[in-house]
């Protein structure tokens, strides 16, 4: 889900090849290289899925059940405290927008519908804000938190939530497409993105890869792998930790806020 820019490619490949050969010397079939042909939610339940990166909403909604959870990479960004991530509410610095207030009657940038970061977060920020389930004058959807920064310093919107992660990588290889944005404040923060596996991967296979992220992620031979990523540890959550993300849903309905609106 982070693969957007040179040395976060990299860096992905180089950790995907030793995931892929832990793999292929425990006698699983693995693919040689990661598929970057396919819109990324078209993977999440091929009945072939060895390894893939989803977004915890869609998890809760549609593919808890269907597929294996491997287990939630950590990362050092702003934002953060082990799997649990916020979300970055950015508006323009020149705005003068100085709290949430502000963004009443606002135009909002929403990555996706069914985007944790982008909107379920976001809802349950602004829920006790809303009247008869209104808070912003508009939303459009962009399908992509880059996309969302883009039409916010563009003046297409005045506000978008932006995953943290992905504003961490931002930062920390193109500063230059931070400048003339602000974070605002964060959004109540939940399990982050999810690795998973097809429902039918076997308990040995789960556990290879789980032992490879969790080497990847600690020892010192792999820093030049999680630096580029800005990763910092593995964590196996039980499944029941991706219920935050229902009751922060629960939440928005019972506050009479169920789209952002």
């Amino acid at each position: 889900m982070y693969d957007f820019c040179e040395p976060v490619r990299q860096a992905n490949d180089a950790l995907w090849r030793i995931i892929r050969d832990d793999l292929t010397k425990a006698g699983f079939s693995a693919p040689s290289k990661l598929d970057r042909s396919s819109r990324y939610d078209a993977l999440w339940r091929r009945e072939d899925l060895v390894f893939a990166q989803t977004c915890g909403y869609p998890y809760i909604k549609q593919l808890r059940g269907h597929v294996r959870l491997v287990g939630v990479p950590i990362y050092r960004f702003p934002g953060g405290n082990g799997i649990d991530r916020a979300s970055l509410v950015i508006v323009r610095d020149a705005d003068g927008i100085g709290g949430i207030e502000d963004l009443r009657n606002r135009r909002v940038a929403v990555n996706d519908p069914m985007s944790n970061s982008g909107m379920n977060l976001l809802r349950a920020l602004i829920a006790p804000q809303a009247i008869a389930g209104r808070f912003f004058s508009k939303v459009s959807f962009t399908g992509g938190h880059l996309m969302s920064l883009a039409d916010v310093l563009a003046g297409h919107a005045d506000v978008a939530a932006i995953d943290s992660v992905t504003f961490g990588l931002l930062a920390a290889h193109s500063p230059d497409a931070l400048k003339g944005v602000k974070v605002l404040m964060q959004t109540p923060a939940g399990p982050g993105l999810p690795i998973i596996s097809r429902k039918d991967a076997t308990d040995a296979e789960v556990s290879v890869v789980r032992e490879s992220l969790s080497r990847i992620a600690t020892q010192p031979a792999y820093a030049a792998i999680r630096e580029p990523l800005g990763l910092v540890g593995f964590e196996v959550p039980d499944q029941a930790a991706y219920d935050a993300l229902t009751e922060l849903e629960d939440f928005a309905l019972r506050r009479g806020y169920p789209v952002i609106n």
